[in-house]
């Protein structure tokens, strides 16, 4: 078997209609586009969502919700998530960054108290919960406002 001598099964291809070949074709003269109208005209047919004119279904159905512009986007921590970092060590914004933890543009950090922490941390993020202060004073860490 050689590549240059493969070739299709026999009757699995198909040749595609060639359009506007003559009239002895039956694809000849308007090649299959019947005459005159919107759909027989070069560049011609309806743009996506077009309904025959009919009011289109986007604007039928009702406006709902409320974008707010001047939304927060808080990345989350969990405690469980600080055991890559070393006893002792400051935990901040950029720590987090560069241990991959989060990511991305943010307004701010909040850590939280899932999980438990095994080693004592210095930590200063934007927010931080209750029960992870706890959790950190009880591991024998600190946690500084920023």
């Amino acid at each position: 078997m050689n590549l240059s001598t493969l070739q299709p099964a026999k009757g699995s291809f198909k040749a595609p209609k060639r359009k506007g070949r003559g009239v002895g074709t039956g694809n000849g003269k308007t090649a299959g586009r019947g005459s005159k109208g919107h759909n027989s005209r070069s560049g011609g047919g309806v743009r996506p969502g077009f309904e025959g004119g009919q009011m289109p279904i986007h604007r039928r159905l009702p406006k709902v919700g409320f974008t707010n512009i001047f939304k927060k986007k808080i990345a989350v921590v969990n405690l469980r998530d600080l055991d890559r970092f070393e006893s002792g060590s400051l935990v901040d914004e950029a720590a987090l960054v560069a241990s991959g933890l989060i990511s991305g543009k943010r307004d701010g950090v909040k850590l939280l108290s899932m999980g438990e922490l095994k080693v004592p941390l210095t930590i200063k993020v934007d927010k931080i919960s209750k029960r992870a202060m706890e959790k950190i004073a009880a591991a024998g860490g600190k946690v500084e406002a920023v």
